[in-house]
């Protein structure tokens, strides 16, 4: 599947609309970022069943804010619609394939208890 561009409007629609989303936040402007483009693209085309998307930090600094990020290029990865990885920095090919296999292995429910437990620990 190529890369798909996410924008304030079709973010949070894509990211709970799918199973597991890569996020890429890049800028023109960034050389590794510019180093990083064709390896996302050639681990893309390998996984019809992930979606790889795109956050130009320059075009959508409202989205780059709202994740806090700070150097680029940073990758997120969601499953079921939760951040399972972030990172800042250009992965390896063999990496980021890896790290694909890692997030499909997960186990969501314990995730999510993870996730529960966290929440209740804070507001507490």
């Amino acid at each position: 599947m190529p890369t798909v561009e996410l924008t304030s409007e079709n973010f949070k629609e894509t990211v709970l609309g799918h199973d597991i989303v890569l996020v890429d936040f890049w800028a023109s402007w960034c050389g590794p970022c510019r180093m990083f483009a064709p390896v996302y693209e050639k681990v893309s085309a390998e996984h019809p069943d992930a979606v790889f998307g795109k956050v130009d930090t320059e075009a959508q600094p409202d989205l780059a804010g709202a994740f806090r990020i700070m150097s680029i290029p940073t990758l997120m990865v969601f499953r079921e619609g939760i951040v399972v990885f972030a990172q800042p920095g250009a992965l390896p090919e063999p990496v980021l394939r890896d790290l694909l296999a890692q997030v499909k292995a997960l186990d969501m429910d314990e995730v999510r208890k993870a996730v529960a437990d966290q929440t209740e620990a804070a507001a507490s």
